[in-house]
Order: C-alpha cells, then sequence, then structure tokens
C-alpha cells in the first residue's frame, strides 16, 4: 500500500523535539505518573507503563529517578494528581490539531492552549471535531532505502494491521495498540530497528502546506508543545521549507 510523503516531516520533527531536550524528562515523568496510578506498578501487566519506561530510558534518565516516579505514582509516595484531557483544533490552512494534555489544573491549561490557538492563528475545536481524521495505532517507520520485503514479511507474521511504503521511500508499519509491542520486538529481533516507533494518532491524510503557510503553522506547533501541560501534538500538516 502507497501512503503520503512522510519522511521529511519527521526528521524535522525529530530534530526540533532534539532542540527541546529540557521538557522530555518533565513530560515521561508525567506519563509514568499517570500510567503507574491507572494500571498499576507492575510493569509485565502494564504496556503503558512500559512504554514510558522505555522512553525514559531512551532519554537517559536514572534508574532510581525512574523508580522513584513509579513508586510515587502507584501510591508508596505522595505526589501530584494529573489528569489527561485532549483538544481538538484547526491551525494554518486547515490543518487538523490533537493536543493530548496532562495537568493538575484544567482552567489553566485550556486557557493557555485556547490562547495558544488564537493568538498564532488557529482555531480551539470541541471534541471530536478533527479527531475522525486520525487513527490510534501503533507505528513504525523505517528509513528510505530498509529492506521493505523483509518488513513486510516479519510484521504481518507478527500481528501487524497494515505496511505503507510512503511516497519517498519512508516505510511505515501499522498496528493495532495492543500489538505494538509484539511487533517492534519481532521487527528488532530481525536486527529491523525502526527511526520512530510509538503509540500515536495518525492522520489519514495531509495538508500541505509551504511557503508563509508553513511558517506560520511551524510557529503554531512549536508554542503549544511548549506548554508545561502539552504531552503531544498531531497534526496532518506537510510543512514544506
Amino acid at each position: 500500500m502507497a501512503g503520503h510523503s512522510k519522511w521529511a516531516n519527521i526528521q524535522h520533527r525529530k530534530g526540533r523535539q532534539d532542540e527541546k531536550r529540557g521538557k522530555i524528562w518533565t513530560r515521561i515523568i508525567r506519563e509514568i505518573t499517570v500510567a503507574a496510578r491507572q494500571g498499576g506498578s507492575d510493569v509485565s501487566t502494564n504496556p503503558r507503563l512500559r512504554l514510558a519506561i522505555e522512553k525514559a530510558k531512551a532519554a537517559n534518565m536514572p534508574a532510581d529517578r525512574i523508580k522513584y516516579n513509579v513508586d510515587k505514582a502507584s501510591g508508596n509516595l505522595e505526589g501530584v494528581n494529573y489528569e489527561e484531557i485532549r483538544y481538538e483544533g484547526y491551525g494554518i490552512g486547515g490543518a487538523a490539531l490533537i493536543i493530548d494534555t496532562m495537568t493538575d489544573n484544567r482552567v489553566r491549561t485550556v486557557a493557555e492552549v485556547r490562547h495558544a490557538f488564537s493568538k498564532h492563528g488557529g482555531n480551539l475545536g470541541t471534541e471530536g471535531s478533527v479527531a475522525f481524521q486520525f487513527q490510534h495505532c501503533g507505528q513504525l517507520v523505517f528509513a528510505p532505502g530498509t529492506d521493505e520485503d523483509k518488513v513486510m514479511e516479519i510484521a504481518l507474521e507478527a500481528g501487524a494491521e497494515d505496511v505503507v511504503r510512503d511516497d519517498d521511500g519512508a516505510i511505515e508499519v501499522l498496528t493495532a495498540p495492543a500489538e505494538f509491542e509484539a511487533v517492534q520486538r519481532a521487527l528488532e529481533q530481525a536486527g529491523l530497528v525502526a527511526d520512530v516507533a510509538d503509540v500515536t494518532m495518525r492522520a489519514g491524510s495531509t495538508i500541505a502546506l509551504a511557503g508563509d503557510e508553513a511558517q506560520r503553522m511551524q510557529k503554531l506547533l512549536d508554542v503549544i508543545e511548549d506548554l508545561d501541560d502539552v504531552q503531544a501534538v498531531y497534526h496532518n500538516a506537510e510543512i514544506g521549507e
């Protein structure tokens, strides 16, 4: 199955995330907190916590700090109570955005998200206004030049739902969220390590933006992603130079 051109956008996004490494630990700690609180501290029965801990290790978070936050969230230590809130809206050129937040003050969070939208040319929508344009799934993306036949054989045998070859040669493996870990493990055991691997909200179609529109959209994304309570931002814009 053929897909859209994503590789340049994925690399661009990774580069911008690398520039914001200072916030990554904060976001991972919140994810660990909510995952452990909802599913318990046993990683063998809590896949969301396992994924959060893997992200923490990838970000070079010390093991004792990981354990401290798991213990705090699971009731062994007192801590702040976070709730998860999702916002939806439109950016430049009608691009769709989903913003996942974790907050201890929903009044503050919605005010900050609304202000970011209104100040930078977007519109905060209502629940469900854009979510239908996205698929909740596991996604593993391999760089152009990866052996597509090998990826397809192993991924589908391990339980993947689809393997997509994008216009620029990148290969996407799509899974049900519950099958993500098994598929990722099977691929890695075969020596296939994805450049991007996560459970995400994947846009079904994209909107190409260039020039001034691309710059304005990037500014809107930067402002939203920099908000303290924002955990993740998903969008369907292909941002050109």
